[in-house]
């Protein structure tokens, strides 16, 4: 079944690439990919799947493929929401919709994942087991299209769920892996101080919001450098601060927002105990009320030690002319909310490189001038081909 499979898709690469650049030109934001959803949806027609739409809260889609054996059942996510960014890239398929990019790699995800299922689905009876493919809605903006499909119980039968990324951190034909923790968590808070307006020459008759906000955004850095055990990473961003006023009145309130990461639960739970004790602690030191609304997003990303040894292995030995090299990654810093499916689901996630050829310094995902080298797309099919094939093997 392996070698059909990689025969089969090497021969639909010009597809997959086709796909990609369709997508790639009719982008849809997160929670909007009504077109990008249907168009997935259609690619199954008339073929012998299970396809459930609507999965979660948007446009997810479950298709189901049952083998003509008995056996475990794994998922393959790929996600196919786009971003609000103004496409800068000079490339002849161009988005069409303004201010709206694939600026992630996630038509690359999407086209990959149709031709290695419309390839799987040709070689069901070989199967001992059966695939859930995942098309997932809204990576990009929490809480995420990963959470609630998995909350939909729709994927409670699963044994175990792979999923890769192209990432321009080596060229294409270059697979990484990363055993434990993989992605940073993230949680997001937006802090309201109160406190009281007045003329800036009687600072004793106000209480100004926005020495208090300053006070804040220096102290609430402590949690990193010294509630944190120095050998676990950390990031508190203060990404807005709203105390516009005029210059010579003290402002009554302030408003700000942020980006927290941590890369374990542990750290996690530190970072948001003591940002509350902070929050709590400049109400009693400066008499203002404070406001917060802190939520976790996504979860930090922990790959399965097993399943991602298994992913190595697995690409390591599958001696195949497009799989180059198979290297060990570092933690990443972004955050990932297939996290969700790990959390509660062995498995891994893995990336695909995919540096545009003859570029040194390639533009990284989420910039406006984000491109890849399109033979990525068929590393990608056959790397997680080789995973689907590996891991019924030895099931």
């Amino acid at each position: 079944m392996r070698s059909k499979l990689m025969e089969m898709l090497e021969a639909r690469k010009d597809e997959m690439i086709e796909i990609r650049r369709y997508l790639h030109e009719n982008p849809e934001l997160s929670f909007e990919e009504v077109k990008t959803a249907s168009y997935i949806a259609d690619f199954y027609k008339g073929k012998d799947v299970k396809v459930e739409t609507n999965v979660g809260n948007g446009h997810g889609i479950i298709v189901t493929i049952s083998g003509g054996k008995p056996g475990n059942t794994i998922g393959l996510r790929a996600d196919f929401d786009a971003l609000p960014i103004t496409e800068e890239a000079d490339v002849p398929f161009k988005s069409k919709n303004e201010g709206v990019m694939h600026a992630c790699g996630h038509d690359a995800h999407t086209a990959y994942l149709l031709i290695l299922a419309d390839c799987l689905i040709q070689l069901k009876e070989e199967l001992n087991g059966t695939i859930k493919l995942i098309h997932q809605h809204a990576e990009e903006v929490p809480p995420g299209g990963a959470k609630s499909m998995m909350e939909s119980g729709m994927l409670d039968d699963l044994d175990a769920v792979f999923g890769i990324h192209v990432l321009p951190m080596d060229p294409a034909g270059v697979v990484g892996y990363r055993s434990g923790y993989a992605f940073n968590g993230r949680s997001f808070f937006k802090l309201k101080i109160q406190g009281t307006g007045g003329h800036g020459s009687s600072p004793h008759k106000a209480n100004d919001s926005i020495v208090v906000g300053a006070h804040f955004v220096t102290v609430v850095q402590t949690i990193i450098s010294r509630r944190l055990n120095p050998m676990d990473t950390g990031v508190v961003t203060i990404g807005s601060f709203d105390g516009k006023g005029t210059f010579n009145v003290i402002k009554d309130s302030v408003e700000l927002e942020g980006d927290i990461r941590y890369m374990s639960t542990e750290s996690q739970q530190v970072i948001e105990t003591e940002f509350k004790r902070i929050v709590k602690g400049i109400e009693v030191e400066f008499g203002v009320e404070c406001t917060l609304e802190y939520k976790a997003d996504y979860p930090p990303l922990y790959n399965n030690p097993e399943y991602t040894e298994m992913v190595a292995e697995s690409l390591k030995n599958a001696n195949d002319k497009d799989i180059k090299e198979v290297k060990e990654y570092p933690a990443l810093s972004p955050s990932e909310d297939f996290a969700y499916y790990l959390e509660k689901i062995p498995g891994s996630y893995f990336f695909i490189g995919c540096t545009p050829k003859g570029v040194e310094k390639p533009y990284f995902n989420h910039h406006p001038k984000f491109d890849i080298d399109e033979d990525a797309i068929l590393v990608a099919a056959k790397a997680v081909g080789h995973v689907v094939c590996s891991y019924f093997e030895k099931n």
